[in-house]
This record gives structure tokens, sequence and C-alpha cells, in this order.
């Protein structure tokens, strides 16, 4: 299994807003071998670490999240918009390139301690990544590291979530 993954992410000009260039992943999404081989190289470097939980945000995380979780043995838990989770919840409020936006977590979803590797599709300015590692942090868990599937470095998004770097690794950069 050899892709090109840069092939099946395509750009979308002016999308959300005039000035951005959306990285779409639906090609790779469709593509089975596209698909496979980014949870693949998403998920290896840490095999073996201790992973005990995936975090992702709604709602491109889910999608490589959960394929991450399963491939390293591990439960998922979801990072949302507010409103969504039914139970008791922990909020983080954060700036994004284009707006702001609020991201929430159970409180009962991960206990102290417990090993988490942080999984989105992309990092860009990295202020939702950020918050999602506060709000893992908050809540006591130790996080491994960081996989995402693309990496806009000119952003320098990783610079906002260094301080929970301990192993962060894109499979694609631009």
């Amino acid at each position: 299994m050899n892709v090109d993954l840069k092939t099946l992410i395509r750009d979308i000009p002016d999308y959300p807003k005039p000035g951005i260039v959306f990285k779409d992943i639906t090609p790779l999404l469709k593509s089975p071998a596209g698909l496979a081989m980014a949870v693949e190289l998403m998920a290896s470097p840490f095999r073996g670490r201790g992973v005990e939980l995936v975090c992702g945000a709604e709602s491109r995380g889910f999608i490589f999240g959960t394929a991450v979780a399963q491939a390293l043995s591990a439960g998922f838990i979801p990072i949302r918009k507010p409103g969504k989770l039914p139970h008791d919840t922990a909020a983080k409020s954060y700036e994004l390139e284009y707006g702001s936006d609020t991201l929430e977590i159970h409180t009962d979803a991960i206990g102290r301690g417990q090993k988490v590797l942080m999984v989105d599709d992309l990092l860009a300015t990295g202020g939702t990544l950020r918050a999602c590692c506060e709000l893992v942090d908050h809540l006591g868990a130790e996080i491994v590291g960081v996989s995402l599937a693309i990496e806009l470095t000119f952003l320098n998004g990783r610079d906002k979530v260094k301080p929970y770097d301990r192993g962060l690794h894109s499979v694609v950069q631009y």
C-alpha cells in the first residue's frame, strides 16, 4: 500500500470565508487505501506507548480518532460543541483563524493519570487542539502525544500546543 496522500486532499479556496484555503479530506476518506494508510501512519508512532484513550474533536477528529483508537486497541472520547453531550461537562472557549468557538468534554470521560493520545484531522493555528489539550489536562490525564492527518506548518500551530507536545506527529505537511 503506497499512496500519495497529498493527491487525495483537495484545496477549496475561500471556504469557509474569503482568504481561507480549506483542506478537504473527503477524497482521502473515499479512498480505502488512502484512509487505511492515513490511519496507520497516524497510529504507528504511538504503538507501545500505553495509549488507553484517544480524544478527537468534533467533527473530523471523530473520523480519524475512532479509527486510530481501534488501531491502538484504545477507547475513544469525543470532544464536542456545546450542548451535544448529555452528562456533566467541562468547557473551553478558544479563538480560531476565522472566529471563536467552545468545546466540551464529559467530566467523567477520563480518569486521573490515564494515557491519552490527541487526534485531529488538521492543525492550523492550533486553537482547537490547544483547547482540547487543556480540557483533557484539566481532567488529570497524561497526554502522551498528538497525531494529525494534516499540518499547515506556515501557521505555526505547533507553537500553541507546545506545552502538551510529548510527540506531535503529522502525516502530511503543507
